[in-house]
């Protein structure tokens, strides 16, 4: 009896303990919310597309040096030598424990942003086409950025409670997935510690601010992109039997693509084949050399997504040979090497441990078990193939009423990269905070 008696004295002292902790860390997050709120509107109002992040990552890192981390600038290599990677890596050591790296992501979108908001972007810069083009944060990254450095001066703050060496690392060129990428291939792992642990968190638009959401296990799709190019032979429209006309065969490669998903994959292996563009021919009655088709490949599985590239290859050079195409002629496929990332796979260990942490600090009830998506991005890499155990959760970022609202009416919300996406500013970052500083302080707790 006496030993239940302690037992129970022991488990109301740690509740007690937890629920203090807990509301202090809210108090710390109340008294820096309005910072956080004027560094993200800020954030929003001067988005940099991918490979030219360097005003945030130049911001981003004088933030946490001001706050007593060890930063070093311009960390990455891509394969093209014309880009300067502006990766930046945060470091702070607390005596021997796990090493736990967290990550956020810097660059915008090419979108023209339509929220009309007071503090929507107006930025237009040259792409690397050197078209002029708008810049907007469509995908949430200044939410993620904000989120980080409100986390950042949270665990600065409470030093006392972790251990080990914490680790916030700022990826650029995430929307042209060749950032994380470049950052391990310029020895990420080899010029800073290797984690035990990499975490991150990515705005969700369908999801209210205030919760959090979680996916065990495959979260997010590999993603390639294809490039077939139709080569016929062109004519005069009105003298079709003397061409070999590449419009006809792109038609029919495109609705046979289908069937790679249809009939020839398992329905139990998610997968998507989408033909984003086609181009060919430039006047009515003239029949083209060659038809361009553009392609996005998604899947989960490795042996998936080899199966359907190879597929894409043979149907196309297969319809053109039927078409009686000569061979010389034959199509050209091209899978991009720089334009494609790995599919994102949450240790479901890892996966369950946040999630309880996410219960305790935030309530059950702003917690939700999310299904996975074919969407893709390139944090999988920090896991090195699934060999350090990572999780990128979900953070809502919506207005609960218009949630509500859509759920009601079928209305779809606007989606990451619309340009009417638009955040719920304070509830959001309170909230990513509030989530990823309790991760870690349970990760790297005394």
């Amino acid at each position: 009896m006496r030993n239940r008696n302690c037992l129970t004295l022991i488990f109301v002292v740690l509740s007690a303990s937890a629920i203090q902790a807990q509301q202090s860390l809210d108090a710390m997050i109340d008294r820096n919310l309005a910072s956080l709120v004027a560094t993200y509107k800020t954030l929003h109002a001067a988005p940099e597309l991918s490979h030219h992040e360097e005003k945030t990552s130049t911001f981003f890192a004088a933030q946490l040096r001001g706050m007593g981390y060890e930063v070093t600038e311009r960390i990455g290599k891509y394969e093209n030598p014309a880009f300067t990677s502006y990766g930046v890596v945060a470091l702070m050591k607390n005596g021997p424990g796990p090493v736990v790296l967290i990550r956020t992501e810097l660059d915008g979108l090419p979108v023209n942003e339509k929220t009309g908001l007071p503090y929507a972007s107006t930025v237009k810069t040259k792409n690397e086409a050197g078209d002029e083009v708008s810049v907007m944060h469509a995908c949430g990254h200044d939410v993620h950025i904000t989120s980080m450095l409100g986390t950042a001066k949270m665990l600065a703050e409470l030093k006392d409670q972790w251990h080990g060496t914490l680790i916030i690392l700022g990826q650029p060129a995430e929307e042209t997935v060749d950032g994380a990428r470049a950052m391990m291939r310029d020895g990420l792992y080899q010029k800073f510690p290797k984690p035990d642990f990499v975490v991150a968190l990515h705005d969700h638009s369908d999801l209210e601010a205030g919760k959090v959401g979680y996916t065990p296990g495959y979260s997010l799709a590999s993603g390639d992109s294809v490039d077939i190019k139709i080569r016929g032979v062109g004519g005069h429209g009105a003298a079709p039997e003397t061409t070999k006309d590449p419009i006809v065969v792109a038609a029919e490669i495109v609705l046979a693509l289908q069937t790679i998903v249809s009939r020839e994959n398992s329905p139990l292996d998610p997968a998507v084949i989408t033909v984003g563009s086609i181009h060919g021919g430039s006047k009515h009655n003239i029949i083209p050399d060659e038809v361009n088709l553009q392609l996005t490949v998604r899947a989960y599985r490795e042996e998936v997504r080899k199966r359907m590239l190879a597929s894409i290859e043979r149907i196309a050079k297969g319809i053109a040979l039927a078409a009686g195409i000569p061979a010389d002629r034959a199509p050209i496929v091209t899978v991009s090497n720089t334009m494609f990332t790995a599919a994102t796979y949450n240790d479901p260990a890892l996966t369950e441990r946040l999630a309880g942490v996410f219960t305790r600090a935030l309530g059950a009830e702003n917690v939700v078990k999310l299904p996975p998506l074919m969407a893709s991005e390139d944090f999988g890499y920090f896991s090195m193939d699934k060999t350090i155990p990572s999780v990128d959760f979900s953070l809502g970022a919506v207005e609960p009423e218009k949630v509500k609202q859509s759920k009601a009416t079928g209305i779809p919300l606007p989606s990451l990269h619309s340009a009417l996406f638009a955040p719920l500013p304070e509830p959001t970052l309170r909230t990513g905070v509030k989530a990823m500083t309790s991760v870690v302080l349970d990760l790297m707790k005394k």
